[in-house]
């Protein structure tokens, strides 16, 4: 259930990975200063038309929803580099139902700066004339930016969407986060259709070994570090 969180907020919205600084932004972005380099990850661009192809109806606006956010963050950090860490289709096929207003948006987005695509398992396949470069990963001094995550130190990656729920005086607020231990972190998905997954499940565990990692949980206007033990 959506609402306000109630703990202290984290005092500097920065997190560490392997050494490097990361400012985590609300939008559920990672911006590197040192490097000019932004990245988001699950855009899920065109999935409200991929469920109306299996006849469930949303309202078709996920995609300029999710391109608007993105061209605030972006406008905010003016980044020389953008790293979309795969799943930015929610399928094989949505790119070719990007309408071409939203293509345009996407190419204004692009202009004058590096644009890396990551393959994710969702667009396993994406096609040249979106603009920018595909990769399987990336890798950038000790940092790795890889789709689905191994676990392995110096690691950014998207995938498991995680979210953190967090109970106090008789209320649950469910939110998305940063998950991350100060060697490697999973990102939030950024589309605006994306659901999550909990933290507290094993998926996580298998990754940084135990609950003893942090929760940097996206609040209404800041973010607040919460260990992921004190998460339910």
């Amino acid at each position: 259930m959506a609402g306000r969180i109630f703990y202290e907020p984290d005092p500097a919205p920065v997190v560490s990975i392997a050494g490097a600084g990361f400012v985590a932004d609300l939008s559920g972005a990672l911006y590197w200063e040192d490097e000019r380099l932004l990245v988001v990850s699950d855009l899920h661009l065109e999935k409200g038309s991929s469920y109306a192809m299996r006849g469930v109806l949303l309202p078709p606006y996920d995609t300029v929803a999710t391109l608007g956010r993105l061209g605030a963050v972006i406008a905010r950090f003016d980044p020389r580099c953008v790293i979309a860490l795969g799943d930015s289709f929610h399928d094989r096929h949505a790119h070719g139902r990007l309408s071409p207003a939203n293509r345009d948006i996407l190419t204004a987005l692009q202009a004058r700066r590096d644009w890396i695509w990551i393959a994710g398992n969702h667009d396993p396949e994406l096609p040249s004339d979106l603009g920018g470069s595909v990769a399987a990963e990336v890798t950038v001094g000790a940092i790795a930016f890889r789709h689905e995550p191994t676990g392995a130190r110096g690691e950014i990656a998207g995938h498991l969407h995680p979210k953190a729920r967090v109970s106090r005086r008789g209320r649950s607020v469910e939110r998305r986060c940063f998950a991350g231990d100060g060697e490697r972190v999973v990102m939030p998905a950024f589309g605006a259709y994306t659901g999550g997954l909990n933290i507290r499940d094993a998926a996580f565990a298998r990754l940084f070994g135990s609950a003893a990692f942090i929760a940097h949980v996206l609040g209404d206007h800041r973010l607040h570090a919460i260990a992921a033990s004190r998460c339910c």
